[in-house]
Parts: structure tokens; C-alpha cells; sequence
């Protein structure tokens, strides 16, 4: 039997800021340099990031974190 596969759940930017462990300034500041996931805009006023997606640059950029050299 297969697995299911994994949902991938919209994250707000407050969730989004707790995992990776960064202000929503330096957050924009990554997007615009393209260097972070950018939210999928489902209004004029409503974004969200892609679970997947956060997680995904979180595992290209830890060891970064870990003193080594940043990725991003």
C-alpha cells in the first residue's frame, strides 16, 4: 500500500515567521531578493506560504545556522 500523500498546508506569515525564525521585514526582504519562497496572494489583502515550500528552504539554509557557510 502506498502512503498517502503529505497535504500541503497555506501558512500565515505569523506561522511563517515562528518557524523560521525571522521578522516579517527580512522575510520580504528574502522574497524581493529572491532568495525565499514567495506567498501565494489569495486576495488583495490575504497571503499565505506553502508549507512545503518553507520547509524545503529551511532544510537548503539550516546548515547556515549551524556555522557554516549560508546558502542564502
Amino acid at each position: 500500500m502506498t502512503p498517502p500523500e503529505e497535504v500541503d498546508r497555506l501558512l500565515r506569515i505569523d506561522e511563517v515567521k515562528r518557524r523560521v525564525g525571522l521578522g516579517k521585514t527580512m522575510i520580504y526582504r528574502l522574497i524581493r531578493q529572491q532568495r525565499f519562497p514567495a506567498p501565494y496572494k489569495l486576495s488583495p489583502f490575504t497571503a499565505r506560504w506553502s508549507q512545503r515550500e518553507v520547509v524545503e528552504w529551511i532544510d537548503r539554509v539550516k546548515d547556515g545556522f549551524e556555522g557554516k557557510k549560508r546558502r542564502w
